[in-house]
């Protein structure tokens, strides 16, 4: 009668022992539970609460959303985005919020929103041309490329190296008597690292993080990109219209010229009226001239921005038609989820965690699982059977028992490294915070001196006016035309150019509130 064979009871208990350490330590990580750092977060922006104060004052919110007119632009682009802080929203700020995705601010194609046809065209190369957007998605790719590396440690490593060695070894009765033998060999072998202490586990979430902030990097050089080539674009109109004002001045001059010549030919003006008149013309076009050189090197500018080479990338002249828009602009704490930027930086605060769990794992030894199997003979017949089967399975233990301190200096710069995230990620915040507060102060301020700016433009139209009425009667010289015209023309410039600054201003003002991503987008695209 067979009896069941049974371990002994050695063998018995140290396998028992064996069980209960690896359940105990198999989920054991030794990263510090991680949590966003903490920020001071304002209920709202500064000049946005300030705006809405003095919307209320005039009692107008109702209409306060209205496009502004170039020719009126008493109604601020600060004062539109009023209308886009509802009351619940207003509520929910009070006192301190934490940071959660927004899903109603601007999105995607935000460009759209200035109702350019031309500007829509460009944003759409931008995407696929641009090469700093290249680099970006190419450190993606190669950062959840090192994912893939990562995950991989999870599983065995399985491998196979076959041979087939031809040795000679001489007989001790003499060299006559040596002999010549064959081996073969084909054998298997697999390992596998238990990850008791989670180094893996945290090497491969510091991947994935990694990846996560690279996606958000990516993301935020895309943002960046569209948001300097609408500068441009917008700033090459205004040099189309700066063009086209100093193009009808200089008509303007040419009359005034002709009417002077004939005045001086009758005896009414003199040769030094003709010589300011056609003074003050060259310059005009001198002027008008110089304008090409800024609106070529704008146009090489969003030519390598579309990634086109600037010798064969032209854009057809147009002047500046565009409105100030309504910006929804949110609150201060959902800049923690809308901006790519800061994103990033918590994603490198997290992964920077992640890897103090990984040097702090190299205190403890590691332990490894390996087989081996195959098979062994000095023949190739019958390789393949069963006497020639070879095989060995056991584990395996590596440690260190004395490193000169390496390992505590690994997990002291590990920690400091964090220390260092942190502080970069506020730093973000912070200057998240100021570039916010900036464009909307310019246009705030930029909406008072644009009216300013016009009632200037209204009243050296007049003095012109009057100037000439009293040149042709004979009251004044012509030296007061000429300064009436140069003031004129001067602030009609300026006007031009505050109205580009506004367009920059609103510009700059949707990229600090990150455009169209929001930081969820960045879960998905860090797998393989």
């Amino acid at each position: 009668m067979k009896t069941k064979e049974t371990l002994p009871k050695t063998e018995t208990s140290m396998l028992v022992v064996a069980l209960a350490f690896l359940a105990l330590f198999a989920g054991c990580s030794f990263a510090p539970e991680y949590s966003r750092p903490v920020v001071q977060t304002p209920d709202t922006f500064k000049e946005m609460a300030s705006e809405q104060k003095d919307a209320k004052k005039q009692g107008n919110l109702d209409g306060i959303c209205r496009q502004p007119d170039l020719g009126r632009s008493n109604q601020t682009v600060v004062a539109a985005l009023a209308d886009f802080f509802a009351a619940e929203q207003t509520r929910e700020t009070e006192g301190w919020k934490s940071a959660a995705p927004n899903d109603g601010t601007i999105r995607g194609q935000w460009w759209e929103i200035f109702n350019q046809p031309e500007l829509n065209a460009f944003e759409k190369q931008i995407v696929v041309s641009n090469q700093n957007i290249a680099v970006a998605f190419a450190n993606f790719l190669a950062a959840r490329a090192v994912v893939a590396q990562t995950d991989a440690q999870f599983y065995p490593t399985v491998g196979v190296n076959p041979s087939v060695i031809r040795s000679r070894q001489p007989s001790r009765s003499g060299p006559s008597k040596s002999t010549t033998t064959t081996e073969y060999t084909l054998p298997m072998d697999a390992s596998w690292e238990l990850d008791l202490w989670g180094r893996i586990r945290n090497a491969d979430k510091a991947a994935t993080l990694e990846a996560q902030a690279t996606f958000a990097d990516l993301e935020n050089v895309r943002l960046t990109m569209q948001a300097e080539l609408a500068a441009d674009y917008f700033q090459l109109r205004v040099v189309d219209s700066q063009k086209q004002l100093l193009d009808s001045a200089v008509l303007a001059y040419q009359e005034s010229l002709k009417l002077t010549q004939v005045r001086r030919d009758t005896g009414i003006a003199s040769d030094q009226d003709v010589a300011q008149a056609e003074t003050q013309l060259n310059i005009t076009r001198a002027q008008a001239t110089d304008t090409g050189i800024l609106r070529a090197q704008l146009e090489h500018a969003i030519a390598t921005l579309l990634g086109k080479p600037a010798s064969d990338f032209s854009i057809p002249t147009n002047s500046l038609n565009a409105n100030p828009i309504a910006i929804p602009s949110g609150v201060p704490s959902q800049l923690l989820e809308r901006r790519p930027d800061i994103a990033a930086a918590e994603r490198r605060v997290a992964e920077a965690n992640a890897q103090i769990g990984v040097a702090r794992a190299a205190y403890f030894p590691t332990i490894s699982l390996g087989a081996s199997a195959g098979y062994q003979s000095s023949a190739r017949q019958n390789l393949i059977s069963s006497p020639n089967l070879i095989w060995s399975v056991g584990p395996s233990l590596a440690g260190t028992l004395f490193d000169g301190g390496l390992r505590n200096a690994v997990t002291e710069q590990a920690q400091a490294k964090y220390r260092a995230t942190v502080a970069n990620y506020r730093l973000t915040v912070l200057g998240s915070f100021q570039e916010v507060e900036d464009n909307l102060a310019a246009l705030r301020i930029l909406s008072q001196e644009i009216e300013q700016q016009d009632a200037a433009v209204a009243s050296s139209q007049r003095y012109l006016t009057l100037a000439n009425e009293r040149y042709r009667l004979g009251i004044d010289s012509y030296l007061n035309v000429i300064t009436a015209q140069t003031t004129l023309l001067g602030n009609q410039r300026t006007a031009i150019n505050l109205r580009m600054q506004q367009m920059t201003a609103s510009v700059q003002l949707i990229k600090a509130l990150g455009g169209g991503w929001d930081s969820s987008q960045r879960m998905s695209a860090a797998k393989p």
